[in-house]
């Protein structure tokens, strides 16, 4: 799943052969509040208490409770926000003191808001529309702001809950001021009636709201203007719910309503043209087939067909058919990101702007990204094609999602689950029992499915392939048999790095399991990219990754390794590069997958990373093109341009043949025929120019 990255794959960057527990890494709230008043927003109820369930990925993992209480001249609120993500416990308290006219006198904000990452906020009013404002690591500034709401991103929900009443309050007015820094803004998105705990019926008010997290969060209001339900992300930019006590039960319709909309709303607002008769002409068609490139060629393309491709000279431009001059640059199938996570529409904006055009979905909420996908089929929103594949994961304080195999019972009424979703794969997770993977992978190739995934915990690759797995996810993954588990987490992270960087590729182990992928036909998503951004300085990161400098500012971490771990790191890097050049020449299926990385600008850093391995640029564009078609058994339809194909491709400055970072430079994508301008997407997604 995407997280912020450094702890939940710490053990895959040592090379192990599953992902563990990270331990209780969060801040841990301090009994405070500090000296002075502290502060919610706008017309509190007083006396009110509200209780929220929290979830992850549609498993609820902890509680908020919300406090509003009357203190001299105002209303003072509290919230303890509290859960368990994989075996590792998050807190976090806030306190408000809001005025007797619901303005703004004092907040704090102190604790964990993930595994991974802490904020400490404060901000007190010091009169005539001027604050002060607190933050952990930075400067402490003084700032005006006109009638402002306080929040730190998504948690604790109390600012959430506050910033929503105090949209009411003033008239639902498009945007509102927020501390310590930024500007909510607010779109209604009409009502949903659905059924709550009592079986009662219950209409929502449904409102996006941005500025909290990157891109829109969406959010139900109950018919007083207060929170009910938010459908979110987490500082990890994991999938976050939560919803009132008493309408938990209704999250996982309301999440898969986000999903439509979210795509809907995109498509609305991106711009892209309706499929028609249209002609690229005078680029340079490299076809994706192997085939030497075509100089000043033509490709048709009518309604969402490939109707022509070919020299200009043999292939006429139809009557009527739009003509887009396409001299100078190239013209390419579109690309595939075979390790996706689309947990946001801006995903969806990302990837399409980048020129990928079909995504495999490799771990969502099943609810989420299958009402994703569906709108996208239907035409009724934009984003890549989307196949889905169907994460599990066992029981245990590390597992995730609320798709369980626990028990051989839960085996085929999974597997059910999974076919009737229109799932293409089952994706096993690290806490499955390895007594399960095979008759899992049994069911699920009786049912038509793939298996990919981790090595679960207690596995190593080998078993795993020899039980039934059709690809594994993650380099790293394959050197569990070489570097056993359990001695690595004895070790510190400087000490793993060590290790994998002093593998012997031509020892026998390693050549045993090479030999039974190439014997087996695996198929290996490496994920090299994200790898590499794990494994070296923030500003060697920013050098090799341009896309960083892109970013949303809710994207903005620091990539990479300390800076007494960055040689050891870079060193494990480099063996991990060398074991998919020895993977390549072996012919094993690698097919170029990103784990989301910097979203839409990895996959072409994984492109540049496979011809340092030593493909050629046209075997780098093939394992993202015709080779992930063929493992999804889609070449038929897609992967190539060729006459009778989907129209799925994409136009890019430059020659790709010569240099593999022109895939880069995206200037147009025709997605299902569609034609997009991917400036217009990046916008969408929030990204720089």
């Amino acid at each position: 799943m995407m997280t912020t990255r450094r702890l939940a794959i710490a053990l895959l960057l040592a090379g192990c052969g599953g992902t563990g527990s990270p331990g209780a890494l969060a801040t841990q709230p301090q009994e405070r509040p500090r000296q002075g008043e502290p502060a919610p927003e706008p017309a509190a109820a007083e006396g009110e208490t509200v209780t929220f369930r929290l979830h992850k990925f549609m498993q609820e993992i902890g509680t908020e409770r919300d406090s509003y209480r009357p203190v001299r001249g105002g209303v003072e609120a509290k919230a303890v926000f509290a859960f368990r993500d994989r075996g590792s416990t998050v807190s976090l308290a806030a306190v408000y003191l809001l005025a007797a006219d619901g303005s703004l006198r004092r907040y704090q904000a102190w604790g964990g808001t993930s595994r991974s990452s802490s904020i400490d906020d404060s901000v007190r009013a010091l009169g005539g529309g001027r604050f002060l404002v607190s933050r952990a690591g930075q400067r402490e500034t003084r700032v005006r702001a006109a009638a402002p709401v306080a929040a730190s991103g998504y948690a604790p929900l109390i600012g959430q809950d506050l910033l929503l009443r105090s949209w009411v309050a003033r008239g639902r007015p498009p945007s509102i001021p927020l501390l310590p820094e930024g500007r909510a803004t607010f779109e209604p998105r009409g009502s949903d009636t659905v059924t709550g705990e009592a079986g009662a019926k219950v209409t929502l008010e449904h409102v996006a709201v941005g500025g909290l997290v990157w891109g829109r969060e969406d959010v139900w209001l109950d018919e007083h203007g207060k929170l009910a339900v938010v459908v979110t992300r987490d500082a990890e930019f994991d999938h976050f719910e939560a919803a009132r006590a008493d309408l938990a039960s209704v999250l996982p319709e309301l999440v898969g309503r986000a999903g439509a909309d979210g795509v809907a709303l995109l498509a609305q607002t991106a711009g892209a043209e309706r499929p028609g008769l249209i002609a690229l002409v005078g680029g340079r068609l490299i076809d994706g087939t192997g085939r030497p490139p075509v100089a000043d060629a033509v490709v048709v393309i009518d309604g969402d067909r490939i109707a022509a491709a070919g020299p200009r000279a043999s292939t006429p431009v139809p009557p009527g058919a739009r003509v887009v001059d396409t001299a100078g640059a190239s013209i390419l199938p579109g690309l595939w990101d075979m390790h996706a996570h689309v947990q946001q529409v801006e995903q969806a904006a990302a990837y399409l702007a980048a020129g990928v055009t079909t995504v495999r979905d490799l771990g969502n909420i099943l609810e989420f990204i299958t009402a994703i996908r569906d709108a996208i089929e239907a035409g009724r929103g934009i984003g890549p094609r989307v196949l889905v594949s169907g994460i599990v994961d066992g029981g245990g304080p590390a597992a995730i999602g609320t798709v369980r195999i626990e028990s051989r019972a839960d085996i085929r009424p999974v597997i059910d689950k999974l076919v009737a979703a229109g799932c293409r794969e089952v994706k096993i997770y690290s806490s499955i029992a390895p007594e399960l993977v095979r008759p899992i992978a049994v069911e699920a190739h009786r049912r038509g499915l793939k298996v990919t995934g981790h090595v679960p915990n207690g596995m190593t690759a080998l078993d795993a392939i020899r039980d039934g797995y059709d690809g594994i996810d993650h380099v790293p993954m394959l050197f569990g048999s070489v570097l056993p588990s359990a001695e690595m987490r004895k070790l510190s992270m400087g000490e793993r790095m060590k290790r994998v960087a002093a593998v012997d590729l031509a020892s026998p182990a390693v050549k045993k399991v090479v030999d039974l992928l190439v014997r087996r036909r695996i198929v290996v998503d490496d994920t090299l990219a994200l790898y590499e951004l794990l494994s070296m300085s923030a500003d060697e990161s920013r050098k090799r990754e341009p896309g960083i400098a892109k970013l949303p500012p809710a994207l903005h971490m620091d990539w990479g390794v300390a800076p007494e771990l960055a040689g050891p790191a870079a060193a494990s890097f480099a063996k991990w590069l060398e074991l998919v050049s020895l993977l390549h020449r072996r012919g094993v299926r690698l097919v170029a997958g990103t784990d989301i990385g910097v979203p839409g600008h990895s996959l072409h850093r994984e492109l540049e990373l496979y011809v340092q391995a030593g493909f050629t640029p046209m075997e780098a564009i093939q394992a993202a093109t015709i080779v992930p078609a063929r493992v999804m058994r889609l070449d038929k339809e897609l992967g190539t341009i060729e006459r009778g194909k989907r129209a799925d491709l994409i136009v890019v400055a430059g020659d790709p043949l010569a240099d593999i970072s022109a895939t880069r430079r995206v200037v147009k994508v025709v997605a299902r025929g569609r034609l997009h301008d991917p400036a217009a997407l990046w916008k969408q997604a929030g990204f720089a120019p």
